[in-house]
């Protein structure tokens, strides 16, 4: 049997060297990227069978990520490996087509097992999270930040970040007065009334 094609999305150093040297021995790393947006381009590009990916990455959240992964590439796996334990990080992440959800606590031993069973085609999710399982079937589970755009999930994104509205209108190739239109519209989305409260959002929900 061929073995099992994996790219890897994180954007710490230590934790990119960590799982490749954990997971080299049985499978094939095909290659890492470390910004979101690198991620996508190198999913395409390799079409590994699965993806061991981070949610808050520079650029494009691991979620968004994930989202244009599977619309091109519908088959491939993707294994989020994060820090993040709350609930709408463990939704957001399933309703963008993960195969399994793992925290960056786990052990080595788990990790491995958890890309065992995505690998026989089963879901994996860790006993601690186990809580918040029946939300992955509740038909009105999907978060408000998911209602934005594509578009505007990138602007939501970048506000996080911190980032000028000249250096967002740089990175997306877009004008500086487009960039404003989406901030507006993200605000009556959101039901928030100002830049500030826009900017407390992004950086709480870490930007889904």
């Amino acid at each position: 049997m061929d073995k099992l094609r994996i790219l890897l999305g994180d954007d710490h150093p230590l934790f990119l060297d960590g799982g490749r040297r954990l997971l080299e021995e049985r499978y094939e790393i095909v290659g890492a990227a470390s910004d979101g947006r690198a991620v996508v381009q190198a999913a395409l590009s390799l079409k590994p069978g699965l993806i061991l990916l981070d949610i808050s990455m520079p650029l494009l959240s691991g979620i968004e990520a994930a989202r244009r992964i599977k619309a091109s590439l519908p088959e491939v796996k993707i294994l989020f490996f994060t820090m993040h334990h709350e609930r709408q990080y463990v939704q957001a992440a399933f309703e963008a087509g993960a195969a399994g959800y793992l925290l960056k606590s786990a052990t080595s031993e788990e990790l491995l097992r958890a890309v065992q069973e995505i690998q026989r085609g089963h879901l994996y999710f860790p006993k601690e999270l186990s809580e918040h399982g029946r939300f992955l079937c509740d038909p009105d589970r999907i978060a408000k930040s998911l209602r934005l755009s594509l578009r505007e999930q990138e602007v939501l994104h970048l506000i996080a970040e911190g980032r000028s509205s000249k250096e967002m209108a740089g990175i997306l190739n877009i004008s500086v007065k487009t960039i404003s239109f989406h901030r507006e519209n993200i605000k009556q989305k959101l039901g928030l009334k100002t830049i500030a409260e826009l900017t407390r959002h992004a950086i709480a929900k870490g930007a889904l």
